[in-house]
């Protein structure tokens, strides 16, 4: 094996997921009124998802036993603060003994703020748009540090802040009966973007001030948008308020969070199709595993001397042994980064479980399977062959 694909000790190496796909019964956030409010968009609601939060020691034991020495999870903010500035001290102590389960089975935990739900009254006051709330997401991280006093290396603050955004667009169009764009994303809202951006700063000081220790970042959606010949300069014009600023903002951060599926093909008109004979995700996205290596590098360029680390990265199938292949190939387009000389810390695949994805259940991104009327775990094959890559510390060859 060429010692450019070994991975140092250090090096992270885990799976992920977001209490609101997992946890279940998360009925103060704003996703659950989401999920009930009768737009199409919804398929399902999240009901009790996985039931993760009370088999988290499950989904923690089957990960260790796998071979991964880390876990991202989030900690839910409807949950510690149900009502403004009622805090429970119970929802707090819970994600505390989260981390020290992880501790316990030798999983390194990193923790994220916020992944995409927020509490019920925050989104009934304005959302992130609103203002003064980069001030009321402090004041839940203050309200949550015990989660963060020891053991915890790494803190997330917010989870794609720009489909945050973009959401938000999204929302809005939907409640208010007007259009989305036939392709691509819309445009963020650009007064989320921004709150966005200085709740962020707002948080890493906040948590620099309550645990000195963490390493704190935020984790950007890469859409890793592709020109046809001539049509640069819209790729950059399209891609630029959607990703970069988020990018950009991460300048002198800790780390940056790389999240990375598929590509976005532009043209002289803007986004394009899928083209017809490319294989599609269950997502209908593209199967393209070479976005990863993509991402890292726009991603260096754009926070230049910033560690990087993957935070998300995966494919929604049924079948397992396409997601094997689609894992080795981003893997190795990753190991040609590390080889270029890209600051790369980690990679933590997307999802540890078969959770709910926004809407429905049906995109499977989970290395463990997870029948949602018994909520009994399966580990996949790719589980372990992922795991054993792990325990290995080499990254498979580029394809």
């Amino acid at each position: 094996m060429s010692t450019d694909r070994r991975l140092p000790d250090s090096f992270l190496w885990g799976a992920s997921t977001s209490a609101h796909q997992t946890e279940g019964g998360n009925t103060n956030s704003d996703w659950w009124a989401f999920e009930h409010s009768g737009i199409d968009f919804i398929k399902e609601s999240s009901g009790d998802a996985c039931d993760s939060y009370h088999r988290w020691p499950e989904d923690m034991d089957l990960l260790a036993a796998l071979g991964f020495t880390d876990y991202r999870f989030s900690i839910e903010w409807a949950r510690i603060e149900p009502a403004p500035g009622e805090y429970s001290r119970a929802a707090v102590a819970h994600y505390r003994r989260m981390v020290e389960g992880a501790i316990e089975r030798g999983l390194r935990p990193m923790v994220t703020l916020h992944h995409f739900a927020a509490p019920r009254w925050f989104m009934e006051r304005g959302g992130w748009a609103a203002t003064g709330s980069d001030e009321l997401f402090a004041r839940y991280i203050e309200a949550a540090s015990a989660v963060l006093a020891s053991g915890v290396d790494h803190v997330c603050t917010i989870n794609e802040p720009n489909m945050v955004a973009v959401m938000a667009a999204v929302q809005h169009a939907l409640t208010s009966g007007g259009a989305l764009p036939p392709l691509g994303l819309p445009l963020p809202d650009e007064a989320t973007a921004n709150a966005l951006i200085r709740a962020h700063a707002r948080a890493v000081e906040t948590v620099k001030t309550l645990a000195p220790h963490v390493r704190t970042g935020w984790s950007v959606a890469n859409q890793v948008y592709q020109p046809l010949p001539g049509a640069e300069e819209v790729a950059a014009a399209f891609r630029h308020p959607r990703e970069d600023i988020f990018l950009e903002a991460a300048r002198g951060d800790d780390w940056l969070g790389v999240q990375s599926y598929t590509r976005g093909l532009i043209g002289p008109d803007g986004p394009l199709p899928v083209p017809e004979d490319a294989e599609r995700t269950i997502t209908g996205w593209e199967y393209y595993p070479q976005s990863l290596g993509h991402a890292v590098r726009h991603c260096a360029a754009l926070a230049p001397g910033t560690p990087l680390i993957v935070t998300e990265n995966g494919i929604a199938t049924a079948d397992d042994t396409r997601r094997i292949d689609y894992t080795t190939a981003a893997l190795g387009s990753l190991a040609e980064a590390l080889h270029d000389g890209i600051d790369i810390r980690g990679y933590f695949h997307w999802s540890a479980l078969d959770n709910y994805e926004w809407g429905r259940y049906e995109p499977t991104f989970g290395l463990i399977a997870v029948d949602h009327r018994t909520f009994a775990r399966t580990p996949k094959p790719s589980a372990a062959w992922l795991g054993a890559v792990g325990r290995s510390r080499i990254l498979p060859a580029a394809a």
